[in-house]
């Protein structure tokens, strides 16, 4: 297995020998070894890459920008095949960008990523039988920082390895000093706006890591438990009240139970006084329209210190808040005889109890959602807390009316804006505090003598501002989002608004980032960005999906279906890799990671590979300056230039519309098909023949599709097209500088393809003839072609040279009413029939069997286009040249059908 932490670019010698020796002219080489040894391409080349800073924003002064900042990973470990799916679609992006001539930046960085790294390196400490407690905060926040260098290196090698081409010198941290005075001016920013305030609230508390979290760091399970029916007796001996809980040491902390005011059964019982059982605590009966009158009793027990529902009706009733829990998930001294109880040992302490006094009337079976921390995986806590809180609404607001104004971001797919406008219309507000050392250090001082908060940008302007010398600085820090949320401004300079980089390179043009995240980072980034800058933070939102196991199952340490990226990279290669999983998916939609798909898009390299060898191996002694495409050119080489120009076309637009699956399809169709395949083999006639000036051109085509070739595909597989790139007569240092071919109408030329085509038609039918009867390649055959028109006719004539040979005719001849044999095998293709005399090949009675076959075929298809026609729904409906294309099938398949029909008679007869 590969090491995995080490710097790949900063350990590997000096390449530029290496890279002079591959180029040292303009000059075609043909010293490309047999096979492509992944490997060393991928080290040298990388380090070639970064020792002349190819990646390096700011160059071209003059262009148009374009940036991209990358979703900071965080520093609590290695990178998984996720990371790798979300980087690479933005590598394609950039190198793309660059290739196109635009002044790109492509921003690395890194997040701090609070409770988890946090987490991590307390579990480390753990080991050693030490917690922070015991080394204080100033020695722990050592050890963090000490963790957080080691793993952003390790990032540093991943990213080398996957190929990244990033700005490293321009690399940002989520708690570097440009993100610290950002972060901190928002927060004073926000808080003297009055969006910023402290309260006492419930929010959702982590008890194994201690902590305040946000809704959308709870993740709802279902658990099978139990729904408790207890009866809480009115104070007078009258009777009693029937409640429901699924919590019942919360009962603990219960100062009422609600009922709805227009409720009759209750009417007469409001505003009496109940007895708490277990604890004896008078409570009263209140009525709120809280309570939904037709489910379960219609009688609802509140707790207002440990349920966000009943914290609201107890404002409302000023009812008192008795929290009966500690930090730690423990019953406190509220709690009387329980005190001390874990919460769970305490139910089960409890509900004996209960069932000893007569209180508990029953207890049913009860699957609910139950609330987990996303990071320690502990059942949350609803939990009285004074914590601080971004008021939401005004915020949400101005994002809502952007995006309704068209003046937000663009989603892709376009169905996630309705999930983020869903989201941002009914957020709430948000508890941005957490109970960590580890993060920004919330920027409020308090007065040991008066209790006073101060908000300000550093300790002396709190002194300033208070006239106080005994301040005391808030021991909270900041939700890991609040600083992330700043990324695509304050990564480029802000809140200095006269950054160079802040001025050029602000909006960033897209945000790639997986659907999971649209509310904890897309949605905020959105309405900090608007609220701070003024400006949306990028022109679009490109959301792919997540990677899954074959299967279909999430990737998961518990299962055990984990993907290192860079096992898959030791295996097969990093071009193989970025192919297979950014060509993988379409977007919005999870990937099924198979290795058995990187294995082909390996040998999709080792094709592209091949094909290279070949032509270099032809091009001996073949500079830049020789390439010339204009003049007399052969069928195939017209024909080639053409596809190479309407691939181009359509890969610029699909990368520019995010569309990587179709991508991936057109570039793998045109490379193995097109140029392998077909033009190659073509090539071969010119290249090995005896016509210099011919053979000349071909070269002169072959050098230049070749290279237009290796730059289309050079975004997703950078290091193997490097490698061949460097070999072939061109001009520039490097591929990732290369112009990105761009479409050309001269080069636009339809005779050839229906040149070609008929061509490729009559070889396959030859071929496939010789495959149903056995005939081997190595046999040469006779072949009459009978053509339909005088144009089909000249087409055959002008390429015979490529019918015989790839039909490996020991005869040839072609004519409008050629002289033919009366027993022969026979196709039909559009605008010809291909007739192969049977004289020592096949048996008669079997052709005639496969020439049946054939019209079934035929009348089937027949069948199907006089369907669609007859059907006046569609007549009615589809565009013209739609249908016109249809009656064009239908003639075509019925003159097909004729034919067959027309040389079974002749067999027969």
């Amino acid at each position: 297995m590969a090491d995995h932490n080490t710097n790949a670019a900063a350990e590997l010698p000096d390449t530029q020998a290496a890279v002079d020796n591959a180029a040292a002219d303009n000059n075609a080489k043909s010293e490309m070894p047999t096979t492509y040894d992944p490997k060393a391409a991928e080290q040298k080349w990388y380090t070639y890459w970064m020792e002349n800073e190819f990646f390096k924003a700011g160059l071209r002064p003059d262009a148009e920008p374009y940036s991209i900042v990358i979703p900071p990973p965080n520093v609590t470990g290695m990178l998984h095949i996720g990371h790798a799916l979300d980087f690479t679609l933005q590598d394609i992006l950039i190198r793309t960008k660059r290739m196109q001539g635009f002044d790109t930046l492509w921003l690395p960085g890194t997040d701090h990523a609070g409770i988890a790294t946090q987490t991590k390196v307390e579990q480390k400490l753990r080991q050693q039988g030490i917690s922070r407690h015991d080394l204080g905060r100033e020695k722990f926040l050592e050890q963090v920082w000490a963790w957080k260098e080691q793993y952003a290196e390790t990032i540093h090698g991943q990213w080398a390895k996957m190929g990244l081409s990033l700005d490293y010198s321009r690399e940002r941290f989520t708690l570097d000093e440009g993100l610290t005075k950002g972060v901190r001016q928002v927060f004073v920013e926000l808080y003297r706006k009055g969006l910023i305030y402290r309260g006492k609230r419930i929010i959702n508390w982590d008890p194994a890591a201690r902590t305040a979290l946000s809704d959308i760091e709870v993740e709802y399970k279902e658990v099978n438990g139990h729904l408790y029916h207890l009866r809480y007796p009115l104070k007078d001996g009258s009777g009693f009240i029937t409640v429901a809980t699924t919590r019942p040491e919360t009962m603990l902390g219960d100062t009422a139970v609600a009922v709805h005011p227009k409720d009759e059964r209750y009417k007469d019982l409001i505003g009496k006084t109940l007895v708490l059982p277990i604890v004896g605590r008078e409570i009263p009966v209140i009525a709120d329209d809280y309570v939904e009158k037709e489910f379960g009793s219609g009688a609802v027990k509140i707790t207002p210190a440990h349920d966000p529902n009943d914290f609201e009706v107890g404002l409302r009733h000023n009812l008192p808040q008795i929290n009966v829990m500690d930090e730690g998930g423990t019953m406190n001294e509220e709690a009387g005889p329980y005190q001390g109880q874990d919460r769970s040992e305490c139910r089960k302490n409890i509900v004996a109890d209960l069932k000893e006094q007569g209180v508990l009337i029953s207890i049913e079976d009860h699957v609910h959602q139950v609330g987990h921390s996303e990071r320690s995986g502990a059942v949350v806590e609803p939990y009285l807390s004074t914590q601080w809180f971004v008021k939401m609404q005004p915020l949400a607001e101005a994002a809502i009316t952007a995006q309704k104004n068209g003046e937000g971001v663009n989603f892709v797919p376009d169905r996630f804006e309705k999930t983020y406008l869903n989201w941002i219309e009914n957020v709430r507000d948000w508890c941005i505090s957490r109970q960590l050392w580890w993060g920004h250090r919330i920027p409020a001082w308090y007065s040991e003598s008066t209790g006073e908060v101060f908000v300000a940008y550093s300790e002396d302007e709190a002194r300033e501002i208070s006239g106080l010398d005994d301040l005391k600085q808030d021991e909270d820090v900041l939700d890991t989002w609040f600083s992330s949320n700043l990324w695509p401004f304050a990564t480029l300079g802000w809140p200095d608004e006269n950054s160079s980089d802040y001025q050029r390179f602000y909006p960033n043009n897209v945000l790639v980032t997986g659907y999971d995240i649209i509310y904890f980072w897309v949605a905020r980034m959105i309405f900090s960005a608007l609220e701070f800058t003024g400006k949306k933070p990028f022109n679009d939102v490109f959301m792919h999906g997540l990677v899954r196991d074959a299967e279909g199952r999430k990737m998961s340490k518990s299962l055990g279906n984990g993907i290192d990226p860079l096992d898959v990279i030791e295996q097969y290669g990093a071009d193989a890799m970025r192919y297979m999983i950014s060509t993988g998916s379409t977007a919005g939609q999870d990937l099924r990671f198979r290795m058995e798909k990187v294995e082909q898009a390996r040998n999709f390299a080792n094709k592209i590979w091949n094909a290279s060898r070949f032509a270099l191996m032809n091009l001996e002694g073949v500079s830049f300056a020789d390439i010339d495409i204009t003049g007399e050119l052969t069928t195939a080489d017209r024909w080639i230039l053409h596809r190479l120009n309407e691939t181009s076309r359509d890969i610029t637009r699909l990368i520019d519309s995010y569309e990587y699956g179709e991508t991936g399809r057109l570039l793998y169709n045109f490379i193995w098909d097109d140029l392998c395949d077909w033009y190659i083999e073509f090539a071969k006639l010119s290249l090995y023949g005896a016509d210099a000036a011919a053979k000349a051109k071909t070269q002169s085509v072959l050098a230049y599709v070749l290279d237009r070739t290796l730059r289309l595909i050079h975004p997703f597989m950078p290091f193997i097209t490097e490698e061949i790139w460097q070999h072939l007569p061109h001009e520039g240092e490097t591929i990732t500088l290369a112009q990105w071919p761009v479409y050309d109408a001269a080069l636009e030329n339809p005779e050839a393809v229906a040149e070609m085509n008929l061509l490729m038609d009559v070889i396959r039918a030859v071929r496939n003839i010789r495959a149903e009867v056995n005939v081997p390649m190595s046999k040469k055959v006779e072949l009459i072609i009978k053509a339909g028109s005088e144009e089909t006719l000249s087409i055959i004539t002008r390429n015979d040279n490529y019918i015989g040979r790839f039909c490996n005719t020991s005869s040839f001849e072609a004519g409008l009413n050629p002289q033919t044999p009366d027993k022969v095998m026979s196709a039909v293709v559009t605008g010809a029939e291909l007739l192969l005399p049977l004289s020592g090949l096949i048996d008669i009675e079997q052709e005639i069997i496969r020439l049946e076959k054939e019209v079934q075929t035929l009348n089937s298809e027949v069948e199907r286009v006089e369907k669609k026609l007859g059907n006046q729904g569609f007549v009615a409906k589809a565009p013209a040249k739609v249908i016109e294309e249809e009656r064009a099938k239908q003639a075509d398949y019925s003159a097909k059908r004729e034919k067959v029909l027309a040389r079974i008679a002749e067999l027969r007869g």
